[in-house]
């Protein structure tokens, strides 16, 4: 128990220390980017709070390969030092040695999913509001609930509030739609209601809408006008709903499910988040296969020789695994295989492919 231990401290300490290195760097590259994207138009501080708002979703991408380094580095080390020699003459196999490190991967897995991941999604979509409010003034937002679908369109002069009762697979045409346009100074100036709405390069444009004017003082039906096409400005672009709109990344783990039902609810192909929310319970099982596959080359004595050889390919190995993984998805997001078996083939393929490397290679 106390070596599992030892083994268990000596890769966290390691692991640790290598998020904490890749934290750094990839916090001044973004900061660097930032600075280069809005040149001196947005304030420094607004700049830093963009820069660690989207720092936990760059380092939740990152974790395998934090992962497959840790595991290289602390195996390398333990036999450079030959004490993985000596728990071999201990008695112990080079799979005992491992069980330390697999439990630290398997529960930094977990809290990856469990925690990370909630973060890295709210982080990211306030990055996102902030980053476009900094760009052009403009905040136009996306959601899905149960009564439907809802957008938001606007600049600093007013915002438009739409919803609709559900919509295309793309949300770029929506039915039983109402607009309701806000002045920035005076509150709600108009209400139009619409069979449908699709949108266009600029602008929506509705079919057999009605309008009411919603000024103090008047009366609304009255005054309503109706039409069989009426064309309304809009900031939103295709590009900009399909990216809030496809982003599985930007929910929570935890919310996903709900948000999966409400999607399917609204008409809406879930594909994509169901494949994700699959491939985020699976992520565990990867990362301990990245330590395994990483422990597999590294653990041979640095006696015998071509040690760099085994390290570039133990990463080359783990970056070709992890390419795998990601054309899965894509599979299962194209409907060409099915979610489950997507989210999970490749990281029981990359265990066992790692498992049968220590065995061949396993003195006895």
């Amino acid at each position: 128990m106390t070596l599992h231990l030892y083994f268990a401290r000596r890769f966290l300490m390691m692991f640790l220390g290598l998020f904490a290195v890749f934290a750094l760097f990839l916090g001044l590259l973004d900061l660097v980017e930032q600075l280069r994207r809005f040149d001196g138009e947005v304030a420094f501080g607004n700049v830093v709070t963009l820069t660690l708002l989207n720092a936990p979703s760059s380092l939740y991408e990152m974790l395998p390969l934090i992962m497959i380094l840790a595991s290289v580095a602390v195996f390398l080390s333990l036999a450079r030092s030959s004490e993985l020699v000596v728990a071999r003459a201990s008695g112990r196999s080079g799979l005992v040695a491992l069980v330390g490190p697999v439990m630290v991967a398997a529960l930094t897995g977990c809290i990856s999913v469990a925690v990370l991941n909630p973060i890295a999604a709210a982080t990211s979509q306030r990055f996102e509001t902030l980053s476009e409010r900094y760009s052009n003034g403009e905040t136009d937002t996306l959601s899905i609930g149960e009564d439907g679908l809802w957008l938001r369109q606007g600049d600093r002069t007013g915002q438009t509030v739409i919803r609709a009762t559900r919509a295309n697979a793309d949300a770029t045409t929506l039915f039983d739609v109402t607009f309701v346009t806000y002045d920035a100074d005076v509150g709600p100036v108009r209400r139009v209601e619409a069979e449908s709405a699709t949108l266009g390069d600029g602008a929506w444009t509705l079919t057999n809408a009605k309008s009411w004017p919603l000024a103090p003082g008047q009366n609304a039906e009255a005054l309503s006008e109706t039409f069989d096409e009426l064309r309304i400005e809009s900031t939103l672009t295709r590009e900009n709903i399909r990216d809030r709109f496809g982003r599985p990344s930007a929910v929570p783990i935890w919310a996903l499910p709900g948000y999966i039902a409400d999607l399917e609810r609204a008409g809406f192909s879930a594909q994509r988040h169901i494949v994700w929310f699959w491939m985020e319970l699976a992520r565990p099982l990867f990362l301990v296969a990245l330590v395994m596959l990483g422990a597999g080359f590294t653990m041979r004595h640095s006696r015998l020789g071509r040690t760099g050889l085994s390290v570039l390919t133990a990463v080359l190995l783990g970056f070709g695994l992890y390419y795998v993984r990601n054309f899965a998805q894509i599979l299962g997001e194209t409907g060409q295989i099915p979610a489950i078996p997507a989210a999970w083939v490749p990281p029981v393929a990359s265990l066992l492919l790692a498992l049968g490397l220590i065995l061949q290679r396993e003195d006895g």
